[in-house]
């Protein structure tokens, strides 16, 4: 069954690669979606694809690439978009 959410990620999470590195991953995991930079410094992503492994995205998000330094997560239920394709950096 195929599950989309959305998580707001914050802690030191801006100007460190973090959208670069979960680009990567979540292709890596063949899920679609996007992430992009807040206002408020947090990053938002758009994760959706296969129930668990949309879970294990979250789960990776919970610590994020090396350089990053995540303070907390915030899972959000999202709609599924059928037009997203592949996991992009949204601007």
């Amino acid at each position: 069954m195929d599950k989309a959410v959305r998580v707001r990620v914050s802690g030191r999470v801006q100007g460190v690669g973090f959208r670069y590195y979960t680009c990567r991953q979540g292709r890596r995991r063949g899920l679609t979606g996007w992430v992009r930079n807040e206002p408020d410094g947090s990053v938002l992503v758009h994760i959706q694809g296969p129930q668990a492994v949309v879970e294990d995205m979250c789960h990776w998000l919970e610590n994020g690439p090396p350089s990053a330094h995540v303070v907390d997560t915030r899972l959000m239920p999202a709609p599924f978009n059928t037009e997203l394709i592949d996991f992009d950096v949204e601007y």
